[in-house]
C-alpha cells in the first residue's frame, strides 16, 4: 500500500492494501471451512460434508489462531513452527513412500510440467489465476517487518524460502497423484484426493495421516492471514485512512487488538452467512476465485510500484535491470492479464464478490481523502534516496514535513 500509494498515486495505493484486506477476510471463511470438514473427516468421512458442522468446527479453529495472534509475534511464530513442522515431517515420509511404491497407475512423462495440458488460453488463465491463490501469502513477512530482527534481510529471504518450499511440495504431490492414483481414483476422490493418496501409499493410518498434515497447514495458513490482514488494518489505522482505533496496541501484548477484533467479528458474520452459498465445495470454488481477481490486482499494482520505485537504478547492473524492472514489469503485466481474460469463465457471485468486494473500498478511500489525511499527501520514493513517513500521533500534525522529509541512508524498503 505504501509503496504504491507512492509511487503510482495514493488511491492506487489504498485500494492495493483494501484488495488485500478483503481478500484476507474472505479467506477466512474459504480457510475455515476445509479446516473444519478435515477436522470432522478424521472422526467420520460423512460429516465432513455437513457444511453447518463444518462452519462451527471451523470457526472454532479460526477462533483459536485469533487468540494466538492476538497473544503476540512470539507466541504466533512458536504456534506456526509447531503446525508446519509436524506438517512438513508427515508430507516427507509420503514423498518418500511414493517414490518407493509399487505398481503405479501410469509412467511419470516430463509434458505434465509442460504448458500443452491446459484446455486453450482461457484455460491457462483460470488456471494461474488458482495458482495465485495457492501461492499467495508468504508476503505476510513483510507484514511482520517491524517485529523482526533483521528485517532487512530476514524477511524477503524468508518469503522467497516459503514460496519456494511450497512450490517443491505442489511438484511433488501432484506427480505423486498422477503416477499413482487411476483416472478412476482421482475422480471419485477429488474432493480428498490426498487423503486417497496416503490411503494407496501407506493403508489404514496413512489417509488419516496426510488428512491431518493438510489440516494443519490450512490451520496454519489461517493464522499468517490474520497477521496480514492484521497488521494491514493496523497500518491503515495508523496511517488514517481507516478509523484511527485501528491503530491502537495493546499495552501486554503489542498486538493491534481493535483490528483483530474487528476482522473476528466481520469473519463470523460471514461464516453465518457463507452457508446459504450452497456446499463446502461450491463456496470454496467461489471464494477462490474471487480471491483470486484480488490477489491479482495488489500483485500487479505492486509489480508496478517496484519498476517505478527503482526507474532511476535500471541500468546501473543488470541485476539491477532484471529484478527491479523486467522481472516486476512481467509479473504485473501477467497478472493484468490474468484478471481480465479469467472474468469470462467465472461464475457471476466470484465476479461479485471479487470484484464487488475491492469497489466497496472506494466509500473509505474518498472519505478519508476528504478528511484531509496525510495519506494523500505522500512524499514520493525513489529507491535510491529512500525516504521513511513515520507516525504522526494526532495532535501533532506540525511536525509531518520533517517527519516525511527523514532519510536513511541504505534502507532497502519503506517498512
Amino acid at each position: 500500500m505504501a509503496w504504491v500509494g507512492r509511487t503510482l498515486h495514493p488511491f492506487l495505493g489504498f485500494i492495493s492494501g483494501w484488495a488485500l484486506v478483503v481478500s484476507a477476510t474472505i479467506f477466512m471463511v474459504a480457510g475455515s471451512l476445509p479446516a473444519g470438514s478435515m477436522t470432522l473427516a478424521l472422526v467420520d468421512t460423512e460429516l465432513a460434508d455437513n457444511t453447518a458442522l463444518a462452519t462451527v468446527v471451523g470457526a472454532a479453529w479460526f477462533l483459536v489462531m485469533l487468540l494466538v495472534v492476538l497473544g503476540g509475534a512470539r507466541l504466533t511464530v512458536r504456534a506456526q513452527l509447531i503446525m508446519s513442522g509436524v506438517e512438513l515431517a508427515v508430507l516427507a515420509v509420503f514423498a518418500v513412500g511414493a517414490l518407493l511404491h509399487d505398481g503405479n497407475a501410469r509412467a511419470f512423462s516430463w509434458s505434465w510440467l509442460g504448458l500443452g495440458q491446459f484446455d486453450g488460453v482461457s484455460g491457462f488463465a483460470s488456471g494461474a489465476l488458482i495458482a495465485a491463490f495457492y501461492y499467495w501469502g508468504w508476503d505476510v513477512t513483510s507484514n511482520l517487518s517491524e517485529e523482526t530482527k533483521d528485517s532487512r534481510r530476514t524477511t524477503g529471504l524468508a518469503g522467497l524460502i516459503g514460496v519456494g518450499i511450497v512450490l517443491l511440495l505442489f511438484e511433488v504431490f501432484t506427480i505423486a497423484v498422477n503416477v499413482i492414483l487411476t483416472d478412476r481414483q482421482i475422480k471419485d476422490n477429488s474432493a480428498d484426493v490426498l487423503g486417497a493418496l496416503g490411503e494407496e501409499i501407506w493403508p489404514g493410518w496413512g489417509g488419516k495421516l496426510i488428512v491431518v498434515a493438510v489440516m494443519l497447514s490450512t490451520i496454519a495458513t489461517l493464522e499468517t492471514t490474520l497477521i496480514q490482514v492484521t497488521r494491514s488494518l493496523f497500518a491503515m489505522g495508523r496511517d488514517r485512512t481507516m478509523p484511527s482505533a485501528l491503530g491502537r496496541v495493546h499495552r501486554r501484548w503489542n498486538t493491534p487488538w481493535v483490528a483483530i477484533v474487528v476482522v473476528g467479528a466481520v469473519a463470523l458474520a460471514m461464516f453465518v452467512t457463507s452457508n446459504a452459498l450452497g456446499s463446502v465445495g461450491d463456496i470454496l470454488s467461489d471464494a477462490i476465485a474471487a480471491i483470486g481477481l484480488q490477489i491479482a490486482v495488489y500483485y500487479g499494482l505492486a509489480g508496478l510500484a517496484v519498476v517505478v520505485a527503482y526507474r532511476k537504478m535500471l541500468l546501473k547492473s543488470p541485476a539491477d535491470f532484471v529484478f527491479g524492472g523486467l522481472w516486476p514489469l512481467t509479473g504485473a503485466a501477467f497478472m493484468f492479464w490474468v484478471f481480465v481474460e479469467s472474468l469470462g469463465d467465472l461464475s457471476a457471485p466470484s465476479i461479485v464478490i471479487g470484484i464487488g468486494g475491492i469497489a466497496a473500498g472506494l466509500v473509505p478511500m474518498l472519505w478519508y481523502w476528504r478528511q484531509g489525511s496525510d495519506y494523500y499527501r505522500p512524499a514520493k520514493l525513489d529507491a535510491t534516496h529512500v525516504v521513511e513517513a513515520e507516525y504522526i500521533p494526532e495532535g501533532h500534525a506540525g511536525s509531518a514535513v520533517a517527519a516525511r522529509t527523514r532519510v536513511h541512508e541504505g534502507l532497502p524498503t519503506d517498512f
